[in-house]
């Protein structure tokens, strides 16, 4: 729950996509993302895709761009590639691709739009212009408001909205008539213009915060964002009219037809939004897309987003049922092509058997891991000099679980090139998902012996040695984490901490995607503190709460509002114990360092004197899916059938099928209250009991102390260590641990019979449930 997101829609929206067969770009640069909203069987589907501060979104044709923090990214919809996707994207009718990157400098572009010629203009903010892109400039400014006297980067106006005419600009919008900079700040509740361009005439003056102009049906329409309204200009009565006020800052408007699509945003209690007329008119404000029938002037339709996203820039209409958007990094973008259909025709054929190949990895890749499994082992038998078939398939196989094959084909592939450093990682891989720790050592170090700078080598082999309890070996290779495909970086121009004396200097320490681990290490914090002179905490606003009352933080930011000067070192949170040379045998893990907030009182659940035992089964994100937890609610069943136990499931995401399994079995269901981690600690706070699998509500009740019983598969994370019934790192868990060849049932029944131990007969509880022993 990293900033989780979440979203909550009525049924008509998805209904209306569907019967309109468009979907939304919804761009968010408050959570570096750009949202998909597609119908997807009735139910509202989101796509993402991360970027840089992403605003103005503009389409043409076959081509999707976005302005992000100082660049523009063109896309191009590549049909032919929807058939490669993943399973999980099955059903797309357009795929949009990264093409081309034009970088702008930060000239704070807001609104984009391509003219009639396919020429792209956007508004610079900064500049307090209209310019458009030409290769070998930042910007070429092409208009300005008559008030505005020369350009500068002092953003004079806020121009932030442009709307299109016949294929050229027509009207903008900005937050003042003033020409120095920041001059808008002063009026910007009720200072804001509407201009047409060709005439430089105002249209309307005295609006609070406008944006987001739109010509349509033979409207001038625009957002009154301060206000939270949906208006137009009425051209024959010189005014303009309000269709429908909105609870949110209204910024971002698209058209189909009689319907508007207008994001809403719940604006910062900041400088800039204060004293707006929608701050006094709306106390909760709501972040979303709502859909107004502008023919009946009321809502028909909506979205509304929590967690993560809580500020929306541009929403836009695709045509488009189901798009996809690929990152840049998404391994399909280097094998994809698009050639003029001449170059095409003289492409050379394939060579069979890579054709078989590619083919297969094509499907491993969209998750028919069996029908990949079939071609690969197809080609290994027919043609069994073709190592690269082999060492396809030995992964192919260790991905299917099925180790022991995937040994036999990489032990083949190595005999023939022991110098193939990627076959000895996979055979690492298997061996130590085995439990065979000492050959799977010996096979990173034969990786590594190959290339020395192999990151996943290195850092699986810290893995084991973590696991083995080799800690102070372990944190070197560990570090290599930072140079693995998809890892969280931090960049700065402060040097990187390595553990020196910095009594005298302010260091920064940050959590990374793995919220668990951020839980774990929050132990170190503490210490960290007693090296520096002052610790500043970046972490997300998931964790603030709980993290602003450890021992030792000085300071807190989120990842997006970091003074650059408010420290001279940084450290990854993760690194803290291997620069303070934490050891097996040093782990004092005895001391409860996380509280939950007194502010997030919740009330107690449940009804009697039941022993109240929360449950949760899946993963529950903060780092993603642990591998081969394969632990499904069904398996719990016969644990909600004990006596003298009140279930709750403290679950998110749940799917629909275990949401009627737990009202049928009676376990309360706590999804909707779990909205940050301050909230899940505090209903942790009022039970007697969590059961988990492993994920980051065993590392919170955990650093809670609260009583916590953890069901591990057969190759847990390494925090857990090997054969252990207690953790060194959380005195208060007790560790169910999987036997290897047989399913969950021996650890659900060790669990049952821990209940019974744990319940006490009459009113008094057991005072100590991680008495017993499992």
């Amino acid at each position: 729950m990293a900033a989780p997101f979440a979203s909550q829609h009525s049924p008509s929206f998805p209904a209306l996509l569907r019967e309109l067969g468009v979907s939304l770009a919804v761009s968010t640069y408050q959570a570096g993302q750009l949202i998909l909203l597609r119908d997807q069987g009735g139910v509202l589907n989101t796509h993402f895709c991360a970027l840089d501060t992403p605003m103005g979104v503009a389409t043409s044709r076959e081509r999707l761009t976005v302005g992000t923090g100082f660049q523009v990214w063109e896309y191009a919809n590549l049909p032919a590639v929807t058939s490669k996707l993943p399973a999980a994207m099955a059903g797309c009718d357009a795929c949009y691709l990264p093409r081309r990157v034009h970088v702008t400098g930060d000239i704070d572009s807001h609104e984009l739009a391509y003219a009639g010629d396919q020429t792209l203009w956007l508004v610079n903010t900064r500049m307090s212009c209209l310019c458009t892109l030409e290769r070998g400039y930042s910007a070429v400014p092409r208009w300005r408001p008559f008030f505005v006297s020369a350009y500068d980067l002092g953003d004079r106006c806020h121009l932030n909205g442009l709307a299109m005419r016949e294929g050229a600009p027509a009207y903008v919008t900005a937050l003042g008539e003033t020409d120095t900079p920041g001059g808008w700040r002063e009026r910007k509740a009720e200072g804001g213009v509407l201009l047409q361009v060709d005439t430089q005439r105002v249209l309307a003056r005295d609006l609070s915060m406008p944006h987001s102009p739109r010509w349509h049906g033979g409207k001038l329409w625009f957002l009154e964002s301060g206000v939270g309204a949906l208006s137009f200009l009425d051209a024959a009565a010189n005014r303009t009219r309000r269709v429908a006020e909105l609870p949110g800052f209204t910024r971002g408007l698209d058209f189909v037809g009689r319907y508007a699509f207008v994001g809403l945003s719940q604006v910062r209690e900041t400088a800039v939004f204060a004293g707006l007329p929608l701050t006094a008119r709306v106390a909760e404000r709501q972040c979303g897309v709502f859909v107004v029938d502008t023919e009946r002037r009321q809502v028909v339709a909506m979205v509304s987003f929590s967690g993560s996203v809580r500020e929306i820039f541009a929403v836009q209409v695709l045509p488009w049922r189901c798009p996809a958007v690929l990152d840049m990094d998404d391994p399909l973008v280097p094998v994809s092509y698009a050639l003029p259909d001449a170059a095409l025709a003289e492409v050379a054929p394939t060579d069979p058997v890579q054709r078989q190949l590619e083919r297969a990895a094509a499907l491993q890749q969209q998750g028919a891991l069996d029908k990949a499994l079939e071609i690969y082992q197809a080609v290994r038998q027919g043609h069994p000099e073709n190592l690269v078939a082999g060492f396809r398939l030995g992964v192919a196989l260790a991905e299917a679980e099925r180790y022991r094959e995937a040994l036999s084909e990489l032990d083949r592939v190595l005999r023939h090139q022991p110098q193939h450093a990627e076959a000895a990682n996979a055979r690492g891989h298997c061996l130590a998902r085995l439990g065979e720790l000492a050959p799977a050592l010996a096979a990173y170090e034969q990786a590594i012996a190959v290339d020395r700078q192999y990151a996943a080598a290195h850092f699986n082999r810290g893995v084991v040695l973590l696991q083995l309890g080799r800690y102070r070996e372990a944190w070197p290779e560990y570090e290599w984490r930072s140079q693995l495909p998809g890892a969280s970086s931090f960049p700065c121009p402060q040097p990187l901490w390595q553990g020196q004396d910095i009594s005298e200097q302010i260091l920064l320490v940050h959590t990374e995607n793995d919220l668990g681990e951020a839980l774990l290490f929050a132990r170190f914090l503490p210490r960290a503190a007693g090296r520096c002179r002052k610790l500043v905490l970046v972490c997300p606003e998931s964790l603030r709460e709980l993290f602003a009352a450890v021992e030792g933080v000085a300071e807190l930011h989120n990842p997006d509002a970091i003074p650059l000067d408010c420290f001279d070192l940084y450290c990854p949170i993760s690194g803290l114990p291997g620069r303070l040379d934490v050891t097996l045998e040093s782990l004092s893990g005895g001391t409860t360092y996380l509280h939950t907030p007194h502010q997030r009182p919740v009330p107690a659940p449940g009804r009697g004197r039941a022993a109240r035992i929360g449950v949760a089964w899946s993963d529950w994100g903060g780092g993603g899916p642990r591998p081969g937890h394969r632990l499904a609610l069904r398996s719990l069943l016969p644990l909600f059938d004990e006596a003298g136990c009140e279930w709750f499931s403290l679950q998110r995401s749940l799917a629909r099928e275990d949401a009627t399994l737990l009202e049928e079995r009676g376990v309360h269901n706590l999804e909707s209250k779990l909205t940050d981690y301050s909230r899940v600690a505090a209903y942790l706070d009022t039970l007697d009991l969590l059961l988990t699998g492993d994920n980051v509500l065993a590392h919170l009740a955990g650093a809670l102390g609260k009583p916590v019983w953890i069901l591990l598969d057969i190759s847990p994370q390494w925090y857990w260590l090997r054969e252990r019934e207690a953790s060194p790192w959380y005195p208060t868990a007790r560790l169910f641990r999987r036997v290897p060849g047989a399913g969950w049932e021996g650890s659900i029944e060790r669990v049952r019979a821990s209940l019974e131990k744990f319940r006490l007969p009459g009113p008094e509880r057991n005072s100590n449930p991680q008495a017993e022993s499992p």
